[in-house]
């Protein structure tokens, strides 16, 4: 039952307080119990190792203090018909040989010098045993009640003590056995007053006590393997004590019971300290992914009009080639009608789209806070709720200031950057396209001239030649404009592209500064505390690793 891997096990976890980080995270009643189980261990490992502490618990007439004098050799502990007989812990300590006193660990367990005895016989196999007879744990006194929870959550190791009347007691399974499952391995479970039960009987209880055991968990010592042991005695006859008195021994020769229940009880804090490091699926949540950022950062980009104000230059630079390119005449009734617009006093918002202007894009706020609820949706995703909150509550405090940080990007930008119309470029074939315009205009006046002068009797030199000369130049402007705006669309795409591949950097280095480097900042730190939690909470114990986890 001794397992001596244990010792190396409770040693190498050098657990000193939940991971860093989580205290600031996390309710304190949350981490109270741990606190509390680190502070009892290492006020345990400051003494004496040579004495191992073990309680005799059970209910009201199971027989306790019986046993407790049996054990001793002596009659110890009051016993009697009136219950509650125990009111105060009595115990009975064997001396360890090597000089120490127990007496440190009696004051820790709050005996009082009265009820502290030691054993009038010596038996080599219990030396360094401190065994204690506690009050009942179902006594009708409360303070009773109280001393035995306390004591149970100091010693080294239990004797549970059962009668055949009240071994199957729901409370005792329930609060008690069901609660000390993972303390199997420095539990005996012990059915007292055999003698009570007719012959084949104390099997069949036996069998059915070890069946109620299982249901709840607690492993049985059996073929070998580690766990709770499960013995019938007759205190009164005698019979099985001595069996009984070999399992303590056993529990106490190797020293190593306070070591185990230490493991257990650190065991025990991170089972339920579980929920609040690792996810019910068991698996790392997926965090802040390269689609989540991309996501975000498409969404942000929305919210600041970049893609429309892409199309928007894209327009701009079609108008200002369809204008450099475009046929002098085409260009002359824009002119007309923009200044009779202007006249009848037309809406400007019509005006700016034959004259574009220069102002920034607007950001929408409502967009940006749903970009940051949807990052922090996908950020949190199968996150335990105090790190999703933790997570949730960066993204919040990041997004406080990003809607004016973007508004302050976008100002600078347009401060730092001339109007739209001096800052397209003027590509060289603009202009070649104008002097050709020019001469098919040229060329109209020309045909038409001749034209005219052939219809007043004017001579000529022949008689299609006008007609050509107008003809070509009426055609060939047109058909010279519609193949500057073919040409003028690939220039145009990229001068919107570029435009908008701006807004989009913008958006996404303010939306990384103030709310994904906060947000991927807190997720590490909870992937630290979860590869933390699981080397502290795996069966070696971080013998590999020896986390200081305050």
């Amino acid at each position: 039952m001794a397992d001596t891997g244990t010792r190396t096990r409770a040693q190498t976890r050098n657990v000193t307080g939940p991971p860093h980080g989580t205290r600031t995270r996390l309710d304190e009643q949350v981490l109270a119990e741990a606190g509390r189980v680190l502070d009892d261990a290492a006020l345990r490992e400051r003494l004496p190792d040579c004495y191992t502490a073990v309680a005799i618990a059970g209910a009201t007439g199971s027989g306790k203090s019986t046993l407790f004098n049996a054990l001793a050799g002596a009659q110890l502990s009051e016993t009697g018909v009136c219950r509650p007989t125990t009111a105060t812990a009595v115990s009975c300590t064997w001396d360890a040989g090597t000089g120490q006193s127990a007496e440190r660990l009696l004051d820790r367990l709050g005996v009082p010098s009265r009820a502290r005895r030691r054993a009038h016989v010596v038996d080599t196999g219990l030396r360094g045993l401190v065994l204690l007879d506690l009050p009942d744990h179902d006594s009708v006194d409360t303070a009773h009640r109280d001393q035995v929870d306390r004591l149970l959550s100091l010693v080294d190791a239990v004797i549970w003590v059962v009668d055949p009347e009240k071994y199957a007691d729901a409370v005792l399974h329930e609060r008690y056995l069901g609660a000390f499952a993972g303390h199997a391995d420095v539990s005996l479970i012990v059915l007292n007053q055999a003698d009570r039960l007719p012959g084949d009987a104390v099997d069949a209880v036996l069998d059915d006590l070890r069946r109620l055991l299982d249901e709840r968990g607690v492993a049985l010592g059996e073929h070998g393997e580690p766990g709770a042991g499960v013995l019938a005695v007759s205190a009164l006859t005698g019979d099985g004590v001595a069996e009984l008195r070999q399992a303590v021994g056993e529990l106490v020769a190797g020293r190593t019971a306070p070591l185990r229940r230490l493991a257990a009880d650190v065991d025990g804090v991170a089972r339920r300290l579980g929920p609040v490091y690792i996810a019910d699926a068991g698996q790392a949540p997926a965090g802040l992914t390269a689609a989540a950022r991309e996501e975000f950062e498409d969404r942000l980009a929305a919210a600041i009009g970049a893609q429309a104000a892409g199309q928007a230059a894209e327009r701009g630079w079609l108008r200002r080639a369809d204008r450099a390119c475009g046929t002098p005449w085409a260009q002359l009734l824009r002119r007309v009608a923009h200044h009779q617009s202007e006249r009848r006093g037309e809406p400007p918002a019509l005006a700016a789209k034959r004259t574009p202007a220069a102002a920034p894009p607007v950001v929408t706020r409502a967009a940006v806070e749903q970009a940051v609820r949807q990052l922090a949706a996908d950020a949190t995703e199968g996150l335990p709720e105090p790190w999703a909150a933790a997570v949730g509550e960066a993204a919040r405090r990041g997004a406080e200031d990003l809607p004016r940080a973007l508004e302050t990007g976008l100002e600078e930008q347009s401060a730092g950057r001339p109007g739209e119309r001096s800052r397209i470029p003027r590509p060289r074939w603009w202009s070649v396209a104008a002097i050709g315009q020019a001469v098919l205009l040229t060329t109209q006046f020309l045909g038409l001239c001749w034209l005219v002068a052939a219809l007043v009797g004017q001579p000529v030199v022949g008689r299609w030649l006008p007609f050509l000369l107008l003809l070509g130049g009426s055609v060939g402007g047109p058909l010279l404009g519609w193949a500057c705006r073919i040409a003028a669309r690939g220039p145009a795409r990229a001068w919107g592209q570029q435009e908008e591949w701006r807004l989009r950097r913008l958006a996404a280095d303010r939306g990384r500064s103030h709310v994904l480097e906060p947000v991927a900042s807190e997720l590490m730190r909870y992937r630290e505390v979860r590869e933390r939690y699981v080397i502290a909470a795996s069966p070696t114990g971080g013998t590999e690793l020896s986390p200081t986890i305050r």
